[in-house]
């Protein structure tokens, strides 16, 4: 097995540089002249700067204005950070060991860094927090659902804590909020197919052989809202939402489903009222059996008038 090259550069706010390889051939003279092709939504002016002020590395240095073009060669830098809305809300530890970490994420904190959220996503924050700059996620949690995040300490060990999610390994439940209806009877089982479009937000169920499946269980009810419990077997962008609303009580605080509706991010009042409430796995390395649970609690069932308000 070929090693991976190892940066030139060191990480900033947490984040591992780009690293790009150049084709094999092509019609370039200069590394420039490729970039400025390559990277549309960079302005030329910036890409120029960055070579100017030696931003841009290659295994032998930084690289300027006029270097040449060099085939099959890798190149590091550092990209431009957009500005974010801070999150004022901290992810939390329940666990760390040698070699993973449970977290326990807020509402509207993005688990990994993606287009808007950068610095305010939980990787970066601990990451930097806790000095642990090769920690990487078993799995993700959407950013305004909260709850259990599994991150990996060690690198050689995280294929073996991924390959647990995607064959179905650990045993995960959800807690909801969302209105009640004695008509809706539960438990349940729901079963559907879900698709999710490159570049479409929403998600949606379509006519199919299933590949969601998702058991809905009523833990109380009062003051015309239910807490639910809900215990995916299969893990689908959005899935638990969809499920929640085609049985016609979707989640509090949620803006995508059974409606879109845009919510500037600075806007902290009414969170979706998902919470990832346990986590429980046998451990691939130690062979242990190990279960974790969120400190959290869902705000709309304890004080409705204060998860309206937001902070």
């Amino acid at each position: 097995m070929r090693r991976k090259l190892r940066p030139p550069l060191p990480p900033r706010h947490g984040l591992d540089p780009a690293r790009l390889k150049m084709p094999a051939e092509g019609p370039w003279t200069t590394l420039r002249e490729h970039l400025v092709e390559r990277l549309p939504r960079v302005a030329p002016e910036r890409i120029e700067e960055m070579l100017r002020e030696e931003r841009i590395v290659g295994l032998d240095g930084p690289l300027g204005v006029d270097a040449p073009f060099v085939p099959d060669s890798f190149i590091w830098f550092h990209r431009d950070l957009p500005d974010e809305v801070e999150v004022p809300f901290e992810v939390s530890v329940v666990h760390r060991d040698e070699h993973i970490l449970v977290a326990d994420k807020p509402h509207f904190l993005a688990t990994i860094p993606r287009g808007r959220h950068i610095l305010q996503t939980a990787l970066v924050r601990l990451r930097r927090e806790l000095g642990l700059p090769t920690l990487s996620p078993a799995h993700r949690l959407d950013r305004v659902t909260a709850g259990l995040i599994l991150f990996v300490i060690t690198p050689e060990l995280r294929g073996g804590y991924q390959t647990m999610f995607r064959d179905r390994l650990v045993h995960k439940e959800y807690e909801a909020i969302a209105r009640y209806d004695p008509a809706v009877v539960l438990p349940r089982e729901i079963s559907s197919r879900i698709v999710k479009e490159r570049g479409v937000i929403a998600a949606q169920e379509v006519d199919g052989p299933p590949n969601a499946e998702t058991r809905v269980e009523l833990i109380e009810h009062r003051d015309g809202l239910g807490r639910y419990r809900l215990l995916p077997a299969t893990g689908r962008t959005h899935q638990l939402r969809l499920h929640m609303s085609g049985l016609g009580l979707p989640i509090l605080g949620d803006d995508f489903y059974p409606e879109l509706t845009e919510t500037p991010l600075d806007d902290f009042t009414e969170p979706l009222q998902l919470l990832a409430k346990v986590l429980e796995f046998t451990d691939p390395v130690t062979k242990e059996r190990r279960r974790f649970e969120s400190r959290r609690t869902l705000e709309a069932w304890t004080d409705l008038d204060a998860w309206r308000r937001g902070p």
